[in-house]
């Protein structure tokens, strides 16, 4: 039965719709797995084992009497420590709400239980989804699968880890800065992050959103399997009045019907540092395209910088909504959050205007990029997985970065700009690490992001070689 640790999500919900294999014996061997796995990677804070395995049986029942199930009907879900689960405390890595219990299960999880997937517990994550690597005072540090001294990257690291170490098939994840794609790149998954809107926000501790930059996403094995859990939770939600309707279209139906002749953009570096290695293996997966019949053309237009006004933009929104908690519980928060987002009193509305010229700044760049393209493609991340335990890098290729920010450079001025991204297994670098390739396209076409990322997966594929632990 091992062989089941990493089948992809498509074809163990298609095992079990056909009464190959029964819900609770997967689950059964996902929670064994969690057991095997977690001294070591860190990936699960929290388990639900007896109500899972509860509901699988129930689900196993309704098989049995040839009930209809969902498409993801038997699937063990992973939830990211910052989104809510109903009876699982959502502590959003930190301490000061170790005791958090929420009423209800988030938009996106409560879709995804509707179509059949089944909680098995919440997965680790850095304290309000702060750092690009997940360590916390909570929970502690997550690993690597490739690399137990490497991150898998954040803030999605305890997902990211559960998908590339076969523990569970599918897990949700968030991206407010690259927190999809970072720990997809660094542990050789497919991420996802959709635009704006696509798939419903919820309010978090009681506020609602103005921060339009942070979206849920998923990480998956396959790209199939991203479509099917797209399937699952995109479209309206009263709750959010940012979301957007259903596209109207099955992203799982249509993953096989990418245009023919595509005209593509290639950025290999946005004029920044990029490990040797990294490059070479984004060079060779951007080719791929031109194989497959698509006009694919270099480009080295300068690249607005968008990391500051990012980082104001965001702050903001965290002090708003735990200022009462860092004046009266300070000390347990940790160090590196606490001081970041206390500094968002001292951003004025003059910074704030500031930053979103430099928002319209990259904003017009991408305009003029999707003018000209159909897709852009450029890295995910400029180095392989750094240390588990921090610190993100401060050079490259023995250079100094000039702004630590440069060594997420290629995520966050999408989640500014809102543009669909996805980070695809470019190759390994000379020490055996994943790299990733990101594939942009103009906003609202995640069909687009998700076929050639598919066509992409098809010439190249990825799910033979993960890594054992």
């Amino acid at each position: 039965m091992n062989e089941l640790y990493w089948k992809p999500a498509h074809e163990l919900a298609a095992m079990i719709r056909r009464r190959e294999i029964k819900p609770s014996e997967l689950m059964e061997l996902t929670i064994k797995r969690i057991e095997q796995t977690n001294p070591r990677l860190n990936a699960f804070c929290a388990l639900r084992a007896d109500g899972a395995v509860a509901d699988a049986r129930a689900l196993d029942e309704k098989i049995a009497r040839r009930e209809e199930v969902g498409a993801l009907a038997g699937l063990p879900l992973g939830v990211k420590e910052l989104e809510d689960a109903a009876g699982l405390r959502t502590t959003y890595g930190s301490k000061v709400f170790k005791d958090n219990m929420p009423k209800s299960d988030s938009i996106q999880v409560a879709r995804l239980k509707a179509a059949g997937a089944i909680v098995i517990g919440k997965t680790n994550a850095p304290e309000f989804g702060y750092t690009a690597f997940t360590k916390n005072l909570l929970f502690g540090v997550t690993r690597n699968p490739w690399n137990l001294e490497r991150t898998p990257g954040g803030s999605s690291g305890g997902t990211s880890a559960a998908i590339a170490g076969g523990v569970v098939p599918i897990s949700t994840g968030s991206d407010g800065g690259g927190s999809v794609r970072i720990p997809a790149c660094y542990t050789g998954c497919f991420g996802l992050k959709p635009t704006y809107g696509r798939i419903p926000n919820d309010p978090t501790l009681g506020m609602q959103q103005w921060n339009d930059t942070s979206v849920h996403g998923a990480i998956t094995r396959t790209v199939r399997d991203a479509a099917l859990f797209m399937d699952a939770v995109v479209g309206y939600h009263p709750a959010d009045p940012d979301s957007i309707p259903h596209p109207g279209i099955s992203y799982h139906a249509i993953l096989e019907r990418l245009p023919k002749k595509l005209r593509i953009a290639f950025h290999p570096d946005f004029g920044q540092l990029v490990q040797h290695d990294v490059a070479r293996e984004i060079q060779k997966a951007a080719a791929v395209f031109k194989d497959l019949g698509h006009d694919v053309t270099t480009i080295d237009d300068p690249v607005p910088d968008s990391g500051r006004a990012w980082m104001q933009v965001g702050a903001t929104q965290g002090y708003a909504m735990l200022h009462e908690w860092l004046d009266k519980d300070r000390e347990n928060f940790g160090r590196a959050f606490a001081t970041g987002t206390e500094g968002a009193p001292r951003v004025t509305w003059k910074h704030y205007g500031a930053a979103y010229r430099r928002r319209r700044e990259f904003n017009d760049w991408c305009q003029r990029v999707f003018e000209r393209f159909d897709l852009l493609l450029c890295p995910v991340l400029p180095t392989e997985a750094f240390p588990a335990k921090g610190p993100m890098p401060t050079e490259i290729n023995g250079q100094p970065l000039k702004d630590p920010l440069n060594a997420v450079v290629f995520t966050y001025p999408f989640n500014m700009s809102g543009h669909p991204g996805a980070s695809v297994r470019a190759g390994l670098t000379d020490s055996g690490l994943p790299c990733g390739l990101q594939i942009v396209a103009e906003r609202y076409r995640e069909d687009l992001v998700l076929q050639a990322s598919y066509a992409y997966e098809q010439a190249r594929p990825w799910n033979n070689k993960w890594p054992e632990i």
